[in-house]
Order: structure tokens, then sequence, then C-alpha cells
């Protein structure tokens, strides 16, 4: 700690000379003043670690101090010393962001704790978060092998997220090329489980099989309907797990989460299928049975999911409800206002939906400009980005109206994403479908090692253009490529972010139910 310089204010300062003698021992710098404005006058000519502040001066208070030092220094950690333990005084404190604050008498150790608490806390924490990952990265790799179901892969999906963030906050690089490895053998064993399971969960009743995009609006929108209080049912487009997690403490000072689970996005893991899907309440083939004229193969030109409002709307006739809906889809901030400024008409109806297409489109960015790659460099980044957006959007905005209307939200996407960097190549006629993530089409010809092919789409409720349709999809970190122009197209996909595999990323996605505070 010999590096650490302190100045202390206090205009009861020689009373305090034991005080300052025993952290001069333990090598620590200290320039003492007896009034908040010599401290003022000291903070402007030199940079101290940290300023302890006393509140009862004489003449420029402890707070009004306080105050000009984090206009002048807003970076320099306060602790704020004051025999009084009256609440506004706290409050006006913590409110101009005191780093500690501490009741008088003090001791020589409240002090170098203090100091230890505010200097070497993010020091700490990374050790022993590094130490704590290092532990349950052996008990990790054990789990990742002993997964048998879906409960237990929504578990290991948890933790796996819950280190990452742990990491991240704690800033130590160390263990990142670690986690990412281990990430990639669980999503290779995940993959192996979605192969040997999925075609079998359509034959399953729903509690012995994981929750389906078909399954949202029945069991986790429509149970929230009832007279007294509106539901407002929000689809991020493309939300992770991970973005969830970032976004929770933003929302949580808003509502408080009845609910948090994960819920499986079907395949192909893209808005055509999963967010239709959840809308009809149907999977693929059934849509595009009953409602042809709703449905566009991927090969046809023209928008995958218009109707989604004639799809729910399928729905709750089909289910015999009689419930009044408001149907929004949110594309620019034009739209976003224009929804805030006329909320009072959408929360009229018992149930009001609205898609964000924000993250969506942040994902495409990331693949299309350079600048956006930059600032999306990492996992990190990317959730950052999230997250910035998120408190600048109006999507908060809407959300503290419905809190403040004490309106009860679900909150969920359709998918999640992965950054890809492994190419597989691929071969395919004029229509097959240009997703990186899966490919649907005949004459396909792939490395039927590599990928996971539904030849018999109808198994898994997928419609078929052509009778000898087939489906393949991605795994893991891998894309599609064609052998055509190889070298270009792979350079240009590679470390972007896509959807329409299997992953634990882009399938195990959050569904979360709010409750106003």
């Amino acid at each position: 700690m010999s590096s650490i310089s302190i100045l202390w204010a206090d205009d009861e300062i020689d009373l305090l000379r034991l005080h300052v003698r025993f952290l001069e021992e333990k090598g620590i710098s200290i320039r003492t003043t007896n009034s908040g404005d010599g401290a003022i006058d000291w903070v402007k000519q030199e940079q101290y670690d940290i300023v302890f502040l006393d509140e009862q001066m004489p003449g420029m208070s402890g707070l009004e101090a306080l105050a000009e030092i984090k206009r002048l220094k807003p970076e320099t950690p306060v602790v704020m010393i004051t025999k009084s333990e009256e609440e506004f005084i706290m409050e006006e404190a913590i409110g101009s962001k005191i780093s500690d604050y501490l009741i008088k008498p003090v001791n020589p150790n409240q002090i170098l704790l203090s100091i230890k608490k505010i200097l070497d806390q993010k020091r700490l924490i990374t050790r022993k978060t590094t130490s704590d990952y290092q532990t349950e990265f052996r008990k990790i790799s054990m789990e990742i092998g002993a997964c048998t179901n879906f409960k237990d892969w929504m578990a290991l999906y948890r933790k796996l997220v819950y280190w990452e963030l742990e990491l991240e906050r704690s800033e130590d690089h160390s263990m990142d090329e670690i986690m990412l490895m281990q990430k990639q053998e669980a999503n290779s064993e995940f993959a192996r489980f979605v192969r040997r399971n999925y075609e079998d969960w359509f034959t399953r009743d729903f509690a012995d099989r994981p929750m389906l995009s078909q399954d949202v609006f029945r069991h986790r929108v429509f149970n929230q309907l009832n007279e007294s209080s509106p539901v407002l049912f929000v689809v991020i487009d493309n939300l992770r797990y991970d973005q969830w997690k970032i976004l929770q403490p933003e929302i949580s000072n808003l509502f408080q989460v009845e609910q948090e689970e994960l819920y499986f996005s079907i395949l192909p893991t893209s808005t055509q299928y999963a967010r239709n899907a959840m809308f009809a309440g149907l999977m693929p083939s059934e849509i595009a049975k009953l409602y042809p004229e709703w449905w566009t193969y991927d090969e046809e030109e023209g928008g995958k999911n218009q109707h989604e409002m004639d799809l729910l709307g399928k729905q709750i006739q089909r289910l015999g409800m009689n419930v009044r809906f408001k149907y929004e889809k949110v594309t620019n901030s034009r739209a976003g206002k224009k929804l805030v400024d006329e909320s009072n008409q959408l929360f009229q109806h018992p149930l009001s939906v609205v898609v964000y297409n924000f993250v969506d489109m942040l994902s495409h960015a990331r693949t299309d400009s350079e600048m956006i790659r930059e600032l999306a460099a990492d996992e990190a980044a990317y959730r950052s980005l999230t997250l910035s957006w998120f408190k600048h959007s109006y999507l908060l905005d809407l959300l503290e109206v419905a809190a403040e209307r004490k309106i009860r939200v679900v909150l969920s996407t359709d998918h999640g994403t992965i950054k890809v960097d492994n190419p597989v190549k691929i071969v395919g006629d004029r229509n097959t479908t240009t997703n990186l993530r899966y490919k649907a089409g005949k004459n396909l010809n792939y490395p039927a090692k590599e990928v996971f092919e539904l030849l018999k789409p109808e198994k898994a409720f997928l419609p078929k253009s052509n009778v000898s349709t087939a489906y393949v999809f991605a795994q893991g970190n891998d894309f599609f490529a064609y052998p055509n122009n190889y070298n270009y197209y792979v350079n240009y996909y590679r470390n972007t972010f896509q959807h329409g595999g299997i992953s634990m990323e882009e399938m195990m996605i959050p569904l979360i139910t709010l409750k106003p505070r």
C-alpha cells in the first residue's frame, strides 16, 4: 500500500494524529487539512486515491465540499465521516456518489478497512472469482457429461452464463479462453442431446418435454389474463439469456421478477419458424397446412413473418377464448416513441403484444457494418451494446409506464444467437435457403457427421416445399459455406452472430414474468 495517497479533512484533525501515524506506518501518504475549503484547495493541486471528509466542519460543510470535489475530480473516491446518523445526511451523501460512510468515533482499523475495500475490492474480487471458477470448472466439466434431460441442460446453461458474467465483471481475461473452451464442449454435447431427443419431444405430453415455441402463449401469457389487470407481452427478437441477465438489474428497478425460466426455441431457431410458431400456437407445418396464405417458404420472395397478429387471433379463436388484444411491432425509434405516446390506447386492451426488433437488427448490422463489428467485437461488447440500447430505448419508457399503471408484463424472445467461427462446406441448388445456420432444400451435399439432418422434416413438423426437401442444421459455432468463392465468404461471416441452428445460446431462451413493485 506504499503508493497510496490520502487527503483527510476534519476540523479536529489534531486529535486524530494517532490515526494518521498508524496509517503512515502502513506506508500510506496522508495530507491533512482542518476545513472543507482546505480540502478543495488540495484537491485542485494534487491527485489523491481517496478523500476522507468530515461532514460537520465550520465554514464549508462536508456535504458542500463533497459536491465541489465531485465536480472537480468525479473519479476520486470520497469517504464521508460524521457524528450524525440522520437519514437525510446519509441520503445526501449517498446521492452524491460517496464510496463509503463511517460514523464517529472511528478507529484506525476502520479507516484501513475502508481504504482496502475501496482500492483493493476489484483486485480481491477478481482473484476470488478466478479461484472459484477454477474450482467450479472441474465440477462443470463433469456435469456436461452427466446431463441426461432438458432440465439438466437448463441448469448447466444457467451456471455457464453465471460464470461468464462473473469473470467479465472481475475483468480477469486470463480465464477467457478456458471459459470459451468449456462452452464449446458443452455446446458439442448439447447438440448430441438435441439430435437424440428433438423428434421425440413432439410425441410427448407437455409435462414430459421442454416448453417449446408453440407453447408460450397458451402456458405463460393467456394464463396471466384476468379481468382486473391488463397484460403486456414483450418479445425482444434475438434476445439471449445472458443478455437478459445484464438487462435484469435495470428492469428490477421497476418490476419484481416473479418467475425466470428458460424455454426451447424450435428448429430452425429463426424468426420465420420460431416466432410464427409462438404466435400461432402451432408448428410450422401446421401453419402452412391450415393457413397457406400466411406461410412463405424460404425460397419464396416476401416477408416471412407478416401475419403474427392474424396467427395470434386464430390461436385465441381455436382455444375458445374471448380476448381483445393489441399487436404492435417496433422496428425504429419513431415507432417506439409513438407507442409510448399512445400507451393509454395500448393498455385499454386486456392483452397488449409488442415486438421489438432492435437486438435482431444489431446482430445483422454487426455482420454488415465494419463499425458495428468493432463496437461489438466480442460477447461482452455485444452484451454491453444491448444494455446501452435498452437504457436509452423507448422500450424502457414503455415499461416505466406499465409499472406505474401496475400492469403485469411477460418478457421473452423467439430465439437466441451465437458467434460463429468454424465453416462447414455445403452444396445445394439455387433454391436452397441462404441462412448460415440451417439449410432447407433438395439434393443437399454436406458432411453428415458435422450436422443435424432431418431427412423426414414432417417428423419435426417442418413444411416441405418439395417432396424431397430436407433440413440440415449447423451445431455449436459452425456455419455453412458454399465452395464457390469460399475464402471470401468465410472471412466475411466468420466471427459474426448468427441464428437458425443448434446451440445453447440459440435454443434455451428467457421467458420472464414480471410483477409491478
